[in-house]
């Protein structure tokens, strides 16, 4: 049935004609009808495409539309008075359009082969539509039951302009698409009256498990439950069994018209609650979805319609929102857990991200979705090792834990090992014992300088091949400093004196988290050290106006010029030394630092400057000092209550004495705790400095167009391009849409190898109702205003504020000192988070789910950080 208007345009094909290659010709869901089209045993409607071609003709003769496409690509996403009102004039434009005779004429042709006046569905199939990233579900239109070739052609025509709805223009531009790049085919199919119709999921839309099917079923046409007019009946399938079934009253359905259109419909009432589908014929039509499901090569969402006992297949995309799977090796079950939540850092990782951070960590580490996950089925399996696992997530975070307590209770799919498999030792287990000795800090400090300073040394004189097999050595030494042994006791020691005293101080005194003032100013503890430096910063820029004013208008001033600009100031010279100095030290500091291709504050210093401003507004000079005093003071009085109170008991000297070298544990080692991590983060720099000047190499060559393209190859790739001075430019970009769409995806705590996304749940009912449930990591309750903060550039802070956020790493420390009290939807008792908030004596709540949305910027709160709860306030 191809109509041809010239040698090289394509106006109509038939569905018989394409598959899911053409998707520039004939959109996504053209495409995919076509290729499902050819799948033995799926039965797809007749019909034919009117090709991109077409439109392109169309929009060629409205040249004012290129102004106003213009004007879109310029306007807020969130605008969207001002996107509706352009979206509508482009559409009215694009409807007033007279199609051209030749192309009427061979779409009334194709129209014939299905019968002039048969009903059809007209459909819009953009080329951005039904990718594996983005669905764009329902952001164009569908006409149903359109009968003659007059009321065709005017809903072709409402096809086209429905490319510019307001829904999928702002769709558009919250996924990154340019508005010029996208273009609108029309399915015109044959219209099937069903007895039934749905959707059919062939993975798990809610938990994303792999091996169980969805069936959502109403009677008549899908558009009943499309539009929510109905509830629908919903199967769920498993290994070819319906495990459970919902089965609604579907009081009303949708059906044709004889003349064209379509109308609700009652039900009758004795037919409302009887299935809409058999158990036979559910599991028949799970049967097609996972042949249509191996034929796409990814789990599917597939609308389906039911007439005569016979399934048939009007569309089929991708499932975007299912998390994906880390690749193994082989077909067994495998339990990972979330990385990003125990490094505070759940954003997606560029390609060089992730692989320099799984060439540098202890232990092997699987990517999916732009994330890093750690399989712990072995641990899980063997008894000994799993009460060590499960008990050292429980410390971390309640969360995983609950969700891996939760996969263990799925029948047999953790296998259960006798104790003596090689799955590692019990993690968590008890370290050997080390003296509360200041001197071990220090030594492991200077080591790691010493390690770090030769490595910014010794990769000086490195570059091309040479340079590669150099990093490949400093990883192993980079390994072998966070691998020794006595820092790994040093981190313990602190870790496990504060979970002692926690529990023991509760049991002997009925006191919640007495350690928690225990830790306020802790020696060497880097972070906190970071962000009192920052007041000091602010001290020598307070009395400099000219400064201040400068800071207030940076944002017009590029990075690279932003320190040189200060020195024509009055005081700029000393204000800049100040900010020098501070970078010298922590410049290689950023959020979600772990992703060495994250620009770092030496980088790009102008992130620092709301926080210094708001330091300058909200302290008096010598905060820091001061802030830092009063912490040692309130930790030094607080143990020499708990001693005098614990030998008040009967047996108490003992206690009292167990105690004292608990606290002394503490004081000594839990500053620590913070240094290894700007140990790899300084390492991770100079990486990253001597990578970029490869990068500059290779972009000098005409191999590399940006020396930023590296970051979305993996280390061994980027080995391999500097090797042979070639780049796949495709890969490149394909790795871009990727990582682009990752954002989107939310990851999950515990991730199954069927692809089941568990959260976990904390089994609470001790906080008052309506409170958002969160783990308490730092003592105290605090009443304030919260500032919902989800960069940190963009915080606005007052003292007295409360900072809510996704998650907190080192880099947001220098907010801390302004803040009163902090809630985060990600983090543990040992998170970075949590040991600052204790170290500066902020009440602090963590692991609260969705805090950032369910708590509004602004709204009063009361957070309990001693019990681990929050408040909303009216």
């Amino acid at each position: 049935m191809r109509v041809l208007s010239s040698a090289n345009e394509q106006y109509v094909l038939d569905l018989q004609e394409v598959d899911e290659t053409q998707v520039a010709v004939v959109g996504g869901k053209g495409a995919h009808l076509g290729g499902l089209s050819r799948i033995e045993g799926v039965r797809v409607p007749g019909g034919f495409c009117v090709t991109t071609d077409a439109f392109r003709r169309i929009m060629a003769q409205a040249p004012s539309i290129d102004d106003r496409l213009d004007q879109l690509s310029r306007l807020d996403p969130d605008d969207r008075e001002a996107i509706g009102t352009l979206s509508a004039q482009i559409r009215r434009t694009i409807e007033g359009i007279a199609i051209p005779d030749d192309l009427a004429a061979a779409i009334t042709r194709a129209l014939a082969g299905l019968g002039e006046q048969a009903a059809c569905a007209v459909r819009s199939s953009a080329t951005a539509e039904d990718l594996p990233t983005a669905s764009f579900a329902g952001q164009q239109d569908t006409y149903l039951n359109i009968v003659g070739p007059t009321a065709i052609l005017q809903h072709v025509s409402r096809c086209w302009a429905s490319l510019f709805t307001e829904r999928a223009v702002t769709y558009r531009r919250r996924n990154g698409i340019d508005h010029r790049t996208v273009h609108m085919a029309v399915v015109v199919q044959r219209m099937v009256l069903p007895h039934a119709a749905g959707i059919l999921f062939t993975a798990d839309p809610v938990t994303g498990n792999r091996k169980v099917a969805t069936v959502d079923a109403g009677f008549g046409l899908g558009e009943a439950l499309v539009s929510g007019l109905v509830n629908p009946d919903v199967f769920k399938v498993r290994h070819g069994e319906v495990v459970a079934r919902t089965i609604a009253a579907k009081q009303r359905a949708v059906y044709a018209l004889p003349a064209g259109g379509t109308r609700e419909v009652a039900i009758d009432a004795q037919r409302q609650e009887q299935p809409s589908l058999t158990d036979a014929q559910v599991v028949r039509l799970v049967q097609l979805g996972r042949r249509i499901e191996a034929h796409f090569g990814r789990p599917q969402d597939i609308e389906w319609c039911l007439v005569d006992d016979d399934f048939r297949i009007v569309q089929s995309r991708p499932i975007t929102t299912l998390f994906p799977i880390p690749e193994a090796a082989d077909q067994e079950n495998h339990v990972y857990v979330s990385v990003g939540h125990q490094q505070m850092m759940t954003d997606p990782m560029k390609p060089l991200g992730f692989s320099m951070w799984q060439l540098t960590a202890m232990v092997a580490m699987h990517e999916a979705g732009g994330r890093l996950f750690v399989d712990v089925t072995r641990r899980l399996a063997s008894p000994a090792s799993r009460a060590g696992l499960l008990d050292l997530m429980g410390k971390g975070d309640p969360l995983v834990r609950d969700a891996l307590e939760t996969v263990l209770d799925h029948e047999d799919f953790v296998p259960s090992l006798p104790d003596a498999h090689p799955g590692g030792p019990p993690a968590g287990g008890t370290s050997a014992p080390v003296e509360a000795d200041p001197a071990i800090v220090t030594g492991l400090i200077e080591r790691s300088r010493t390690s770090v300073a030769a490595l910014e040394r010794d990769i000086r004189t490195k570059s091309g091949p040479a340079l590669f097999d150099f990093l490949l050595e400093a990883f192993e030494e980079h390994k072998r400093v966070l691998g020794d042994p006595l820092n790994l006791q040093a981190i313990l020691a602190g870790m496990e004196a504060t979970w002692w005293l926690n529990d023991r101080l509760q049991e002997w005194l009925g006191e919640k988290n007495a350690a928690d003032t225990l830790t306020l100013s802790a020696p060497d503890n880097i972070t906190s050290e970071m962000g009192l430096a920052l007041l000091d910063v602010a001290d020598v820029i307070r009395p400099r106006p000219e400064v201040v004013a400068f800071l207030q208008d940076v944002e017009s001033v590029e990075d690279e010029a932003f320190l040189d600009e200060l020195t024509k100031l009055p005081g700029g010279a000393e204000a800049r030394d100040a900010m020098e100095t501070y970078l010298d030290r922590y410049g290689m500091r950023c959020v979600g630092e772990i992703d060495i291709t994250r620009p770092r504050w030496r980088e790009r210093p102008t992130t620092l400057v709301p926080v210094i401003l708001d330091n300058v507004r909200n302290f008096e000079p010598g905060a820091a000092e001061r802030r830092f005093e009063q912490g040692r003071l309130k930790a030094q009085k607080k143990e020499q209550d708990v001693l005098a109170r614990l030998r008040a008991l009967p047996g108490g000297d003992r206690m009292a004495d167990e105690a004292k070298r608990m606290i002394d544990q503490v004081r000594a080692f839990i500053g620590y705790r913070e240094y290894p991590k700007y140990g790899i983060v300084s390492r991770y720099f100079v990486y990253k400095r001597a990578l970029l000047e490869e990068a500059g190499r290779l972009v000098q060559a005409g191999v590399l167009p940006e020396k930023e393209d590296i970051f979305y190859l993996t280390f061994q790739e980027l080995h391999d391009v500097v090797r042979s001075n070639q780049v796949d430019g495709r890969l490149i970009q394909q790795r871009k849409d990727a990582f682009r769409s990752y954002h989107a995806l939310t990851p999950p705590r515990v991730l199954t190898s069927d692809g089941e996304a568990v959260t976990g749940a904390y089994r609470r009912d001790d906080v008052p109702a309506g409170a958002l449930i969160g783990l308490p990591v730092s003592a105290g309750t605090i009443e304030g205003r919260a500032r919902v903060v989800l960069d940190l550039a963009q915080a606005d802070l007052e003292a007295g504020d409360i900072l809510v956020t996704t998650f907190t790493d080192p880099s947001w420390s220098p907010l801390f000192v302004a803040i009163a009290g902090l809630v985060t939807e990600v983090g543990g008792l040992m998170t970075h988070g949590a040991v600052i908030a204790r170290e500066y004596g902020l009440p602090a709540v963590v692991g609260v789910e969705q805090a950032t949305r369910l708590i509004r910027d602004g709204q009063r709160i009361r957070v309990h950080g001693t019990d681990g709860y929050v408040e909303l306030l009216p």
